[in-house]
């Protein structure tokens, strides 16, 4: 049975610690990471700071090398890097352990995680691991999949999924629509922004676990955009 541990761990202790404390008002947001022959390549959004101030101080950031800027939008862009080897912790989840990194969300003072164990054994050597090797790794939460229909069955994250059935009790898929996408994100209290991109990778997941057959799909490890709430 599946595991979700939720963690809290420095940024000295994670990726990017250094371009994060150049710029302390800059978020970043893993979306996922792609994993071939042992070298691990995230997809992450950067926001609070303009594109260029991240280019600069990333150069200088001994954690992550290839960065290329895939498209950027008013306030945020999206990246594809990879990680050295730096990035212990991360190296050892996907290819040793063989868990997954379904959220992460770093700013200069933390990242918070949210990982995917298939087992509690699993867990179990993940947190000896962090131990032996003095890796900062507070659990915040542990829950399980212990129904079948649940919005982690399908890749959800618990906020992509809270964001689908709000704007479902809304009207918002209801044509013509009973409620604006503005109106729902006030009702979460996040930004209208943050809730479009909710939507979009839940239903990609959906759609990618439900509709498509194959085993190579990755959208399902999308962590949840909001970086503020």
């Amino acid at each position: 049975m599946s595991l979700f541990g939720e963690f809290h761990v420095p940024s000295a202790a994670f990726a990017l610690h250094k371009t994060l404390t150049a710029l302390p008002e800059m978020a970043i947001e893993i979306e996922r990471v792609v994993v071939t022959d042992e070298v691990l390549t995230p997809y992450f959004w950067v926001s609070g700071v303009r594109p260029s101030q991240f280019e600069r101080a990333a150069g200088e950031d001994p954690t992550i090398e290839d960065v290329d800027k895939l498209d950027e939008f008013q306030d945020s862009a999206l990246y594809r890097a990879s990680w050295t080897n730096r990035v212990q912790s991360v190296l050892y989840v996907y290819t040793d352990l063989d868990a997954v990194i379904l959220e992460a969300v770093g700013t200069d003072e933390r990242w918070e995680l949210r990982i995917r164990f298939d087992e509690r054994d699993q867990l179990q050597v993940f947190q000896e691991y962090c131990q032996e090797n003095r890796i900062a790794f507070s659990l915040q939460q542990l829950s399980e999949l212990s129904q079948p229909k649940t919005g982690g069955q399908y890749g959800l994250t618990p906020k992509q999924q809270e964001a689908l059935v709000t704007a479902w009790e809304h009207g918002y898929f209801e044509t013509p629509r009973q409620s604006s996408l503005a109106e729902i994100a006030a009702e979460l209290d996040i930004t209208q922004q943050s809730l479009g991109k909710r939507i979009q990778r839940g239903h990609q997941s959906l759609i990618g676990n439900t509709l498509v057959v194959s085993s190579a799909y990755a959208a399902p490890d999308s962590p949840d955009p909001d970086l503020t709430h």
